[in-house]
């Protein structure tokens, strides 16, 4: 299984926003979708970064309740891990583990075409895992 697949089932939507909005803009924005990072937008590429509640937390630990007007620049993440449709759920799951991050982009040739949560992966996992069982049940029981 691979990304491509993935994206079919959940859906290809990218929470975006501008570097330039605030953090309170951000935190409107995950609380409102009910998600854990936002793709954040406006320089060069596809992307320039990303904002996950974890940066947001660091934030209000070192500011207080003023890491609310910051931009959202000043708290991204600027070295982020992107993968492709073509890249393996396995694999995928491995770079998610190794470097201890829950949302990885999906760029298909130079664009932003969809963002997988490690939910995603678990997800399609135990799916893979319920077929097989029921695929071996079945093999089992016609003998």
């Amino acid at each position: 299984m691979n990304v491509a697949h993935l994206l079919a089932t959940k859906g290809r939507d990218v929470a975006t926003i501008n570097q330039e909005r605030t953090v309170r803009d951000a935190v409107a924005m995950l609380k409102e979708r009910g998600i854990g990072a936002l793709v954040v937008v406006g320089g060069t590429g596809p992307l320039t970064g990303i904002l996950s509640e974890r940066d947001v937390v660091r934030a209000f630990v070192r500011e207080g309740a003023d890491a609310l007007d910051l931009r959202v620049a000043a708290l991204m993440s600027t070295s982020v891990t992107t993968c492709d449709e073509s890249t393996s759920v396995n694999e995928l799951m491995t770079t998610m583990t190794e470097k201890r991050i829950r949302h990885v982009p999906v760029v298909q040739g130079g664009l932003l075409v969809g963002i997988v949560s490690i939910g995603d992966v678990v997800k399609a996992r135990v799916t893979e895992l319920e077929n097989e069982k029921r695929d071996l049940l079945e093999y089992v029981s016609a003998r």
